[in-house]
């Protein structure tokens, strides 16, 4: 088994481990927790009677340890995530996939300019390390990162919608629509100060290096030197640390900015489901968010081994 075939079995022999681990978790702190499921879907009416019945009939009434041997056999053998109690009639597959497409499109517009705005700007503050320049660019994304999504989506809102008229203040239409501007903004601004620092501090570490001096004794242009030696080497970091980093602050801002917005993408879904109590609809989500979350990894290492020579040598020097 050659480097990287050997590498990418490694990482996909750990995904089902990964997903054990993390439904077990959230299994039981979903059964541990306050309340009952059935008796919040059925509001006013109450019949301990009717309750016991319908707990018996999709086994809730069983110890802990069955329900979870019990749900898991089912997702294995038969991929089914169990009924929904909030929406008896579907699948949850049905339910819960268009809803990750929504918040999908809208994450993936912020994820992208996140990076191409952040990265140009941390590497232009590194190169003009010394000047007003430097603290001038990344104290202001920090002074926007500093804003919690609740006090900026509403600002947006009031000036971009209530008072300019430029964009509608919620919902969504599709991709490339007016009404992607705000929460594209809300989830790009926040995120950019986090890149533009990483690769400011990636930036200034490649250029301290032998062959940055190397190829400036060589008479090479700083800005050859910056372009084609440094920026690759500053930009890898980048991809390990910042990319897992700004998923995961997507997922979480996406749940306000689509609460705030009324988007009906799967953020606001998890908090309807959450105060349903809708364990099967939250576990569901929690594994395939999981699962996403390890593959998405799994590519960001397979395109630092394509680019970088040394990692690539490094593989093939381990077998």
């Amino acid at each position: 088994m050659d480097g990287l075939s050997g590498h990418i079995i490694r990482r996909l022999l750990f995904l089902p481990l990964t997903l054990l681990i993390v439904s077990f978790a959230m299994f039981y702190i979903t059964r541990w927790g306050p309340g009952d499921p059935i008796s919040i879907y059925s509001g006013q009416y109450r019949d301990e009677e009717a309750f016991d019945r319908v707990r018996e009939q999709y086994g809730l009434d069983l110890p802990i340890y069955q329900q979870y041997r019990i749900w898991l056999s089912d997702i294995v053998l038969h991929g089914d995530f169990g009924p929904s109690f909030q929406y008896r009639d579907r699948d949850i597959p049905d339910i819960i996939f268009p809803k990750m497409w929504v918040s999908f499109r809208i994450a993936l517009f912020a994820f992208i300019l996140t990076f191409f705005i952040g990265i140009p700007l941390g590497i232009y503050a590194a190169v003009k390390r010394g000047s007003w320049i430097d603290p001038a660019l990344i104290g202001t994304f920090l002074f926007f990162r500093s804003i919690p999504v609740l006090v900026l989506v509403p600002i947006l809102v009031l000036f971009l919608s209530d008072r300019w008229g430029l964009v509608p203040p919620g919902g969504f239409d599709g991709m490339f629509t007016a009404s992607m501007v705000i929460p594209t903004i809300a989830l790009t601004v926040p995120g950019i100060a986090g890149v533009a620092r990483l690769a400011r501090t990636s930036t200034l570490l490649a250029m301290d290096d032998d062959f940055v001096r190397t190829a400036r004794a060589k008479g090479l242009s700083e800005y050859v030197v910056i372009t084609r030696h440094v920026v690759r080497v500053s930009v890898l970091p980048i991809m390990t640390t910042a990319i897992g980093l700004d998923l995961v602050s997507l997922i979480e801002g996406a749940l306000f900015i689509e609460i705030l917005l009324g988007i009906p993408g799967i953020g606001r879904f998890v908090f309807e489901s959450v105060g349903a109590q809708d364990y099967n609809v939250i576990l569901a989500i929690v594994m395939i968010g999981t699962a996403a979350f390890v593959i998405a990894n799994l590519a960001v290492d397979l395109m630092l081994i394509v680019i970088d020579p040394r990692i690539r040598a490094g593989q093939r020097g381990l077998n």
